[in-house]
């Protein structure tokens, strides 16, 4: 697949020849276009308003919008702000966030835990949640660090992999191998890159690429359909 099909949808659609599949062709471009646009404004606006649905009903009935638009006119107004939720639900996280980063805070926070810890299911659930959370939204340099290719699940089979860290610890005092450097690399399973496994390779098994892993990404979820562009400089 060349550069040029990245920069012209049209290029995605097969040509054939007549008036009906001229439109036809045209049709399927501009779905092309549109469609990645609306499904992601439409997603947005449902995560919003989701969102709204959620927190709206906290906020006390004299501070809705509505409320302190007829006390100021004296008369009904109906008026629905979309986001009006979200607006409130970031000031109050950062406002908890703000909080729980002072010594009160932690203590308190400390404390729940331990009650939590106490609770035989809810400890289950609480731990698997803050996790997740943890790794998708802590603000650390831990991310993959490059996009690779390894054979598996054989020689001779090649898969898109994403390398973690290198191996430390026990898994890399019990593991020998010639270099004795072991990387761990994240195998992403298509289309759902959010599912995988977790390898260990010797370095000189690994195939570093120079793709972004934001590219490699893409390539896995399109299931090899969307390749990014590759400058040969040799």
């Amino acid at each position: 697949m060349s550069d040029k099909q990245f920069e012209d949808p049209e290029n995605l659609i097969k040509p054939q020849s007549g008036l009906l599949a001229g439109l036809r062709n045209s049709f399927l471009t501009g779905l092309v276009v549109i469609a990645p646009v609306a499904l992601t404004i439409w997603l947005i606006w449902s995560v919003i308003g989701w969102i709204d649905g959620f927190v709206l009903p906290f906020i006390p009935s004299p501070y809705h919008p509505d409320n302190i638009l007829n006390t100021i006119f004296g008369q009904d107004v109906a008026i629905n702000i979309r986001g009006l939720g979200v607006v409130v639900f970031l000031l109050f996280t950062t406002f908890v966030g703000w909080i729980a980063k002072g010594f009160l805070g932690r203590s308190l926070i400390r404390i729940g835990e331990n009650l939590v810890r106490r609770m035989p299911v809810v400890r289950s659930i609480y731990s698997g949640v803050k996790q997740i959370a943890e790794t998708v939204f802590a603000q650390s340099d831990r991310s993959f660090e490059k996009a690779c290719l390894i054979e598996y699940p054989r020689k001779g089979i090649w898969a898109i992999g994403f390398i973690s860290t290198d191996a430390k610890g026990e898994v890399k005092h019990k593991v020998k191998t010639k270099s004795d450097d072991l990387l761990s690399v994240f195998v992403p399973t298509t289309p759902n890159p959010t599912s995988g496994f977790m390898l260990f390779f010797p370095r000189s098994d690994v195939i570093e690429l120079d793709m972004s892993i934001e590219d490699a990404a893409k390539l896995v979820i399109s299931a090899g359909l969307v390749y990014p562009p590759y400058k040969n400089s040799k």
